[in-house]
Formats: C-alpha cells, sequence, structure tokens
C-alpha cells in the first residue's frame, strides 16, 4: 500500500521529505513484525540481536562493550539486556581475569538451542519480504548504505 493512502497524507513538501517518513513508518512497520514473531520465543529484537551477536563470537567471550558496539540499536541497554538474558539462562556472565572490571559473556547452551530453534522458523519472519524480489532487495540494500554515506 502507498504511504499516502497509509497515513492519509495527500502531499509532501519534496520527494526527500516522503523518503524519510517512508523509512520511518517502514522501520515501525518492520519492528512491529519482528517484535511479533520474537514473542513466541520470549525476546525482544533487542535481546535476540545480543544472542545473535554472541554467537557469532562463540566459544569465545564477548564484553558489554563490544555488544554495544555491535548492537544494531545503540540506544539499547546493553547490560540490562544481558541481565534479562542471564535470569532466562541464555548465557553466562563471568569475572575476566585479565580485567577486574570487565565481565565475559558468553551464550550458553540453552542459547544456543533457541537460536538453532529460531533459525528453522526464521522463513516464516522473512515472509514480510514477499512482494519483493532478491533484486529488489539488493537494490534497496544498497540505497540505504548510499543514504548513510
Amino acid at each position: 500500500m502507498r504511504l499516502e493512502d497509509e497515513i492519509k497524507q495527500k502531499e509532501f513538501r519534496n520527494e526527500f521529505q516522503k523518503t524519510a517518513v517512508n523509512i520511518i513508518f517502514t522501520f515501525n512497520w518492520l519492528d512491529a513484525r519482528t517484535r511479533n514473531f520474537m514473542k513466541d520465543y520470549d525476546l525482544t529484537p533487542q535481546q535476540f540481536n545480543i544472542l545473535r551477536i554472541l554467537r557469532g563470537q562463540y566459544p569465545n567471550p564477548s564484553t558489554i562493550n563490544l555488544l554495544k558496539e555491535r548492537m544494531l540499536d545503540k540506544m539499547s541497554d546493553a547490560s540490562r539486556l544481558v541481565e534479562r538474558l542471564r535470569i532466562k539462562e541464555l548465557l553466562e556472565r563471568s569475572p575476566s581475569a585479565e580485567d577486574r572490571r570487565s565481565v565475559n559473556i558468553l551464550i550458553s547452551q540453552k542459547g544456543l538451542d533457541l537460536l538453532a530453534e529460531i533459525d528453522k522458523n526464521f522463513h516464516e519472519y522473512e515472509k514480510v519480504f514477499n512482494s519483493i524480489t532478491i533484486e529488489d532487495a539488493k537494490i534497496l540494500n544498497q540505497l540505504l548504505d548510499k543514504l548513510r554515506d
């Protein structure tokens, strides 16, 4: 559906304004679908992001600073997210032997198992992209990368 129809706005000041509104609207649309998919696994998108970063580092531990650097949502509180995932037993925290002020964070087997289950069902989430082709996705990725240059 066209952006104008979705938000009931007939016109925009220019195409750049429409692009900005469209990106924000589409982010919120995609975020709602992501949250809905993650709800089945009792995770938020930010918690899922942390687990994926930890799986990428596995078997090496990570630090809070590494997680902050790699997180998609830079406004998230990585320490709070890590603690919630620790309570769910999806990761383990231990003091760093090298730096007493730092903690090592390692994904647990339970966390790896949960990500494996999500991976098996991720095609269901990816259905949100059924209206575009792989080539469309490549072009969109190039344009978004270009926008951030």
